[in-house]
């Protein structure tokens, strides 16, 4: 047996890296989860890998956990700390299930080991065992007393957590609808797929991607391989954990940051156990602990969502292509609007038509050049003439600055180097940065004035303008899930939303969808912009027109004759993928290179730029030192780096981050690297 177990302690500091010599305990194996001294702290620590001896004195493990990592994930991290400019030991606390949660269970006490209670006994311990039956597990520390005076036996049972959406929809075994003799092409095509290969699924919203999930699943299921589903946001894709557990009962676990950590654990362990051999989840759920995995699918592969934005900043496209290679599974990539990437990339099948062989909505462009009004008359009168209908904004809050009128002075965040955003019900303005917030002022602080202008339109504002009755879903609105459900059992209703109301819903009643200032995406300063606003209109498109009429999709614009917004009128995704490819092509983006952004952060005044002049020195070819707006206290500096072999590239960026971390006065300073930044 080996005598050695080398370990890398789950930390955040950059400097350390392991392995670790500690003496290994009975049983421990690659993936075992350790808890171990190191220097003055007791840390948690992954076993990587296992030797007959070493040059070291060792400790001895403190504890050894229940749970612990398969072997393909231990084998992860450094990659993904290769790939991500980060740490195994970050790469690993990614993997492991929620900290500090050990194996939870219901007690139950045994019948008394003396019939007769003892004088001895005080009346809270009579009171105690009187009501046996009725215990629960708060009362643990009392029961143990009893246990120790031979008064009971206790004995430990397994009680699972299960999230409440376990418990939702018919029992495992239901039927699926006829497939279309598209979906019936696409089953087959991916069931004949080499092992490893990475398919994208490009089908029209509604035409039936989720049942080529689940029918490929039932057949990986049969060949007694694991799934792997992720989806974006899973607290608004309901259906699909529905359909999911509907067709394949208590196989299917869920794994997402909605569950408590009790839950998530109990999930997990499923997973490990291998008592469930589907995992649902969102960008996380790309390490669940799945064994032989034979079918990983990446839903709505578009969504920006799939990117981590803290360090490892992963992209869990990404890391499922890797998971698939390793296990030998077949990737599928799914949505109405892939990305350029994707489509550049991989093989297609394609489902062109909606399975109720209904016509894709209307698109009207509305141009608003020359009005300053949030709703086209139109528009207004077209709501007021839909029962159901959804309409999206891409801002929250009431305005989006306040300004003094007589002076010019506008509110801005202490902290950060933005406008400060009304939001009238709760009387305050705040930075949806770092979440700074102030009362709405009754005056300039500059000049006294009353007189203060509100610029912009948000939700909040725009709800009070919409006829009929209103679903507000935006990052103030509180529960996602239950304003969707609200709105899916009224009559009639408006769902107003940012760009989460646009993400998967299927409500057949939603008659229309409207776009306001869908400009607001075409105007960002990123590549991706087009690509964006294209997958927004097709996607709030898709929301209507799944019952027994056509939909209808209004966009309002000052851009009409955008190529985004004319193709996505046309829901034709080919002819702007080829021409978004050109352009890319021509100016060396993604996928034709690899981007990396590298961000210098401080709160002592010029460090930031300075620690970024420094690396650009060891990083010919970058472009900056730029400044980036302050954010939470702190100046901020950027480079990027556009390079044609990703490799040499991270390895550069690693090297140069490393030394510069060693530097005299850098402490101070804050290095975040992005590869692949959305």
């Amino acid at each position: 047996m080996p005598k050695v177990a080398q370990v890398e302690p789950i930390t955040t500091a950059r400097a350390l890296r392991g392995p670790f010599d500690y003496n290994c305990p009975d049983g421990v194996e690659v993936g075992s989860v350790l808890g171990v001294r190191f220097g003055k702290r007791e840390l948690i620590a992954v076993v990587t890998a296992l030797k007959d001896s070493s040059e070291h004195e060792l400790l001895d493990p403190i504890e050894v956990f229940a749970a612990s990592l398969p072997a393909d994930l231990v084998a992860l991290a450094p990659w993904i700390a290769d790939q991500y400019c980060s740490t195994p030991a970050r790469a690993f606390s990614l993997m492991l299930p929620p900290k500090g949660v050990r194996e939870r269970s219901a007690l139950f006490a045994s019948a008394a080991r003396q019939p007769q209670p003892s004088d001895r006994l005080t009346d809270n311990q009579r009171a105690l065992l009187s009501t046996l039956p009725r215990l629960a597990g708060s009362e643990l520390s009392a029961l143990r007393r009893l246990e120790g005076r031979g008064f009971v036996t206790l004995e430990a049972q397994a009680q699972r957590r299960a999230p409440l959406h376990a418990e939702v929809g018919p029992k495992a075994g239901a039927e699926g609808p006829d497939l279309t003799a598209e979906q019936v092409e696409a089953v087959a095509a991916l069931l004949a797929a080499d092992p490893g290969e990475q398919i994208l699924l490009h089908g029209v919203t509604g035409s039936g991607k989720t049942e080529v999930y689940l029918r490929v699943a039932a057949e990986v299921l049969k060949r007694n391989r694991s799934v792997l589903i992720l989806v974006p946001e899973i607290a608004l894709t309901p259906q699909i954990i529905s359909r999911f557990i509907a067709r394949f009962g208590e196989t299917v676990a869920v794994i997402h940051s909605k569950l408590t950590a009790g839950e998530r654990y109990d999930e997990w362990m499923r997973l490990r156990s291998g008592e469930a051999q589907i995992c649902i989840g969102a960008r996380s759920a790309v390490f669940a602990p799945l064994s032989n995995i034979g079918l990983i699918v990446v839903d709505e592969e578009h969504d920006s969502s799939y990117k981590n934005d803290s360090d490892p900043r992963y992209d869990a496209r990404h890391v499922a292509a890797r998971r698939a290679e390793d296990h030998g599974a077949v990737l599928v990539a799914g949505s109405a609007t892939p990305r350029a990437e994707s489509w550049q990339r991989l093989r297609r099948l394609t489902l062109p038509t909606r399975v109720d062989r209904m016509a894709l909505p209307e698109v009207e462009i509305v141009d608003m050049r020359g009005s300053s009004a949030s709703l086209h008359a139109s528009t207004y009168q077209a709501l007021v003439d839909s029962k159901k209908s959804i309409v999206l904004l891409n801002r929250r809050g009431w305005s989006n600055y306040l300004s003094c009128s007589s002076c010019g002075h506008a509110w801005e965040c202490p902290s950060c180097d933005v406008t400060l955003v009304l939001h009238r019900a709760s009387g305050t303005i705040s930075c949806h940065h770092c979440g700074h917030r102030e009362r709405v002022p009754e005056r300039c602080p500059q000049c006294g004035s009353i007189s203060i202008a509100r610029h912009g339109t948000g939700t909040e504002r725009l709800e009070t303008e919409l006829p009929g009755r209103v679903f507000r879903l935006d990052g103030d609105s509180g529960d996602a899930g239950a304003v969707l459900s609200e709105f899916e059992q009224a009559d009639v209703g408006i769902l107003l939303g940012t760009q989460v109301v646009a993400k998967g819903h299927d409500f057949p009643d939603v008659e229309l969808g409207v776009v306001v200032d869908a400009d607001q995406t075409l105007r960002f300063p990123d590549f991706r912009a087009e690509e964006r606003t294209f997958s927004l209109v097709t996607q709030l498109a898709g929301r209507s027109g799944r019952g027994e009429a056509r939909g209808r999709v209004i966009v309002q614009t000052f851009t009409p004759d955008a190529p985004a917004l004319v193709l996505a009128a046309q829901h034709d995704a080919p002819a702007f993928l080829a021409g978004e490819l050109d352009r890319r092509e021509a100016l060396r983006y993604p996928p034709f290179s690899t981007l990396i952004r590298i961000v210098c952060s401080s709160a002592v005044g010029g460090a930031a730029q300075e620690s970024a002049s420094a690396l650009q020195q060891q990083l010919p070819g970058s472009l900056g030192p730029a400044p980036l707006f302050r954010l939470r206290g702190r100046e901020r500096s950027q480079l990027v780096i556009k390079a044609d072999d990703r490799a040499a590239a991270v390895a550069a960026v690693n090297l140069a981050v490393a030394k510069n971390a060693k530097l005299r006065g850098q402490k101070s300073v804050s290095i975040s690297v992005d590869v692949e930044p959305q």
